[in-house]
């Protein structure tokens, strides 16, 4: 998958899409663990076909058996706009890998999806470049582009506590969502996995930092510009990190090799905040409670004002593959 530079606005392009909605409902909150070590083939650098491969047996997992193709048809309709959530604000060593990218734009178009309209964002343009992309908004092709290219709503989104312009590809143009996070430490947040990655669709993310940005996190989640277009978390762990995050910082970062896939945003954060406070102690740190930032917020998402998800592990169904 090629991105090509373009100078056209986007909005000409995208086809009307109605809502697809075809996404199959998990009776439980059910998360995928999926690892390979053979998807690295040097110390930054993976396999192409074993994260597909990876990708195909976590959704398989994640939906009891079905072919991969199967699958992406019962999530998305040919007629959906479907808009890939990356996070790219770390740079090239921890940001959405462009191997996950394409494995999951393969597998829209294996559904039917269009190539126009299939959308890779992330807050800055130069945030995606850093992290390897090319902007794109060539006629016919995946669009890969930054809020600050794209724009924000004309209106103030007010929802809870947030008051926040929302990225159009949110706001106006995507049917579905895609969220494509990476598994790391937040100096402020405590982790950075998928409910925090939405901070990347509002202007003023900053604003939100305080008290380890709870209830902020799960406030903006609730809007139904997320929650109801939210189809699919694929939180890329090939490489994570357990202190120092957001930037990369490749002293604390580890090769996890893998997959976290789920239809719930609070279960996967919540199993990925597991995973990085396992690793911290088995480094010898203190828990992110000790240290003053338990990521309070993957609880409040779960709570009866939010009911994004699930937050304990009784509830969790963890499945986990190595291939």
């Amino acid at each position: 998958m090629c991105f090509w530079r373009g100078n056209l606005l986007l909005s000409k392009w995208l086809t009307s899409a109605a809502a697809g909605g075809c996404a199959p409902s998990l009776s439980r909150a059910r998360v995928v663990i999926v690892q390979s070590d053979s998807v690295r083939t040097t110390k930054n650098r993976f396999d192409a076909k074993v994260v597909e491969k990876v990708l195909d047996e976590g959704l398989r997992a994640l939906f009891h058996g079905g072919t991969s193709t199967s699958i992406w048809r019962q999530l998305f309709s040919s007629e959906d706009v479907v808009a890939i959530k990356l996070n790219c604000i770390a740079g090239r060593g921890l940001s959405s890998n462009k191997e996950v990218v394409r494995a999951i734009v393969s597998g829209l178009r294996s559904a039917g999806v269009k190539s126009e309209n299939i959308i890779l964002f992330d807050r800055m343009g130069q945030d995606l470049r850093r992290a390897g992309y090319r902007i794109s908004t060539v006629r016919g092709q995946v669009r890969c582009v930054g809020n600050d290219r794209i724009g924000y709503s004309r209106d103030l989104l007010m929802h809870k506590s947030i008051g926040s312009m929302v990225s159009r590809v949110v706001s106006e143009y995507a049917t579905a969502i895609i969220n494509v996070p990476v598994l790391k430490d937040h100096g402020i947040a405590g982790v950075s996995i998928g409910m925090k990655n939405f901070f990347g669709v509002i202007h003023n993310p900053n604003k939100y930092h305080i008290n380890a940005c709870d209830p902020y996190v799960a406030d903006l989640c609730s809007h139904p510009w997320i929650k109801d277009k939210l189809r699919l978390t694929i939180c890329d762990a090939l490489t994570a990190q357990f202190e120092g995050g957001p930037p990369y910082m490749p002293q604390w970062a580890w090769p996890f090799n893998g997959l976290l896939i789920s239809q719930d945003m609070v279960a996967l954060d919540y199993v990925g905040w597991q995973i990085i406070e396992k690793k911290r102690k088995q480094a010898g740190l203190k828990s992110l409670r000790e240290v003053g930032r338990e990521p309070k917020y993957i609880l409040t998402a779960a709570d009866q004002d939010h009911r994004l998800g699930v937050a304990d592990l009784k509830s969790i169904e963890v499945k986990q593959l190595k291939i």
